[in-house]
């Protein structure tokens, strides 16, 4: 069970660096986007004179900064620390409808299936 529980968490590490590392990977690709968008946009409005053209950068800067602070920032520091206030103190918003899957409910299930298939 230890050994198991040690793999569990050695997954969960590599699929969080994984995540960490797509979201920076993305963050190039997307800042070099915000960032040209920005100077296109700011060009449009400075020569139409028309300040609406700069419209797309407020919720591009919106999609920056939370790649941004998903990959370099304390998001995932905060995320963590809602989960656990989650755990501690809602842990009833973390039940099942119909509450947990008991043993005798997976072998009521199997043989309704089972049956089903019999039948036909």
């Amino acid at each position: 069970l230890e050994r198991q529980l040690i793999l569990q968490n050695l997954m969960r590490e590599r699929q969080t660096a994984m995540q960490i590392a797509w979201t920076r990977e993305f963050l190039k690709y997307f800042g070099t986007f915000f960032g040209l968008a920005a100077v296109v946009l700011t060009t449009g409005a400075v020569k139409r004179k028309n300040p609406a053209v700069l419209l797309p950068i407020l919720p591009l800067s919106f999609v920056f900064s939370y790649q941004y602070d998903m990959g370099y920032g304390t998001l995932l520091q905060r995320i963590k620390g809602e989960a656990e206030n989650i755990l501690d103190t809602q842990s009833t918003l973390l039940e099942l409808p119909k509450g947990s899957l008991t043993f005798e409910d997976l072998e009521k299930i199997r043989i309704s299936q089972s049956n089903f298939f019999t039948e036909k």
